[in-house]
């Protein structure tokens, strides 16, 4: 009860209403099996199951009572549309940074906040934030705030890129979302509980603002951070005009690459998780990037060149010099 699907097929010869349950696991696996072509599906309730026919093949699937299926939360009457392709394209770059620990239900949620003609998301596992602004087309009638477990939300994306529809209908009925896409509705259970501020959690300036080109340091970050095995952090050297990225792990080896930067002061070094670093420089999608520093242990933000709608914050990992 806290995801489901419904989707509704169109391409189908129906000779009779009616409705049936089956074993979900056991009808896709045998389902992948079958050979290509058309599918029978008939009724048999003198012996209580169904008989499920494609080519040569024949199965023989017991039924279940119909009434022990849970009833699912209805589209409201008045739905809120958004842009299928934003909307896909937010959860992308958002949900990575949720949390996978359900010690903490209510990070494992993505903020959902829209309001007039923005629409926000905000993720964080307390060791990252991720936080995407969205301009709709259109003004919505109501405020929507609701925190969307991060998994339902990457079903929804994948249902997005599959289905390929321009809009999502989205309601919240009783402690429920409800989302709308072509053939496809998908409900999903609300995380209860205060979202973090997370707006206190990004710090209003910064010491030293570095600007570099996106391609080259994720490339940079991906080849160096495989020496940052079990646990080791991605170092970031920073000198007068040059930044250095290097990762070491005791019994295994250690790697350190130099590339231009435009930096000026007294050198900084600062290290993060290798994974969190790579997957925020994967979230920006510009040519280029800046990332705003001031201390070892502060935390450092990404964000692209040239437009305000994404920011990554992301906590630094403590160096024993």
């Amino acid at each position: 009860m806290e995801v489901g699907l419904t989707v509704a097929l169109t391409n189908v010869a129906v000779d009779s209403d009616g409705t049936i349950l089956l074993p979900g696991r056991l009808v896709a696996d045998i389902t992948r099996s079958l050979p290509d072509g058309e599918v029978s599906v008939a009724v048999r309730p003198e012996q209580g199951d169904v008989e499920l026919t494609a080519g040569g093949a024949c199965f023989h699937l017991r039924t279940l009572p119909v009434e022990d299926f849970p009833r699912f939360p209805e589209l409201g009457e008045s739905p809120v549309t958004l842009p299928a392709a934003p909307l896909a394209e937010t959860i992308d770059r958002v949900a990575r940074a949720a949390s996978r620990d359900e010690v903490r239900p209510i990070l494992t949620g993505v903020l959902f906040q829209a309001e007039g003609a923005k629409l926000t998301m905000v993720a964080t596992d307390s060791y990252r934030l991720s936080v995407k602004h969205t301009e709709l087309e259109s003004t919505l009638a109501e405020t929507i705030e609701a925190n969307v477990p991060a998994r339902a939300l990457r079903e929804l994306a994948r249902i997005i890129a599959q289905q390929g529809p321009d809009e999502v209908s989205l309601s919240l009925p009783r402690n429920q979302a409800v989302f709308r896409a072509g053939p496809v509705v998908l409900f999903s259970r609300l995380i209860e509980g205060q979202f973090p501020s997370w707006r206190q959690l990004i710090p209003e300036s910064f010491e030293h603002e570095v600007r570099l080109p996106r391609d080259e340091l994720l490339e940079v970050a991906r080849r160096i951070g495989q020496l940052a095995q079990r646990n080791a952090p991605l170092r970031f050297g920073f000198a007068e005009g040059q930044l250095t990225i290097a990762a070491e792990t005791p019994e295994v080896g250690d790697a350190a690459e130099a590339v231009p930067a435009p930096y000026s002061g007294e050198p900084l070094e600062i290290a993060f998780n290798p994974q969190f670093l790579v997957e925020g420089l994967e979230s920006i999608e510009t040519d280029e990037l800046v990332i705003k520093l001031s201390s070892p242990l502060r935390p450092g933000l990404l964000e692209p060149v040239g437009r305000e709608d994404f920011s990554y914050l992301v906590m630094p990992i403590r160096l024993n010099v």
